[in-house]
């Protein structure tokens, strides 16, 4: 087994705990750009959308290489995909 540094989930594998602590690190960035951007968003709002364009990276990379259209189907996954990314907020 395998701890995430950023907030201890467990992982089967190396690579899948390095790759969700990527993601988080990605997410937390994300956040503290909106909140610096982004006049009177709140802290929850801006991880929330920290974790949303960071689990969707790729996707966001497809769509600013010509492929908008592709933002449409965020938020089509199952609830098993999602339930993979911890909130920033239950790190502390």
């Amino acid at each position: 087994m395998w701890k995430c540094d950023r907030d201890n989930a467990m992982f089967d594998s190396k690579k899948a705990a390095d790759a969700h602590d990527k993601i988080l690190e990605l997410a937390e960035n994300f956040s503290l750009l909106l909140e610096k951007q982004v006049d009177g968003i709140s802290e929850q709002d801006a991880e929330n959308i920290g974790l949303l364009l960071s689990k969707n990276k790729d996707v966001l990379i497809a769509a600013c290489k010509g492929k908008p259209e592709l933002l449409l189907n965020i938020g089509s996954e199952s609830a098993e995909d999602a339930s993979n990314v911890t909130p920033l907020a239950a790190q502390a």
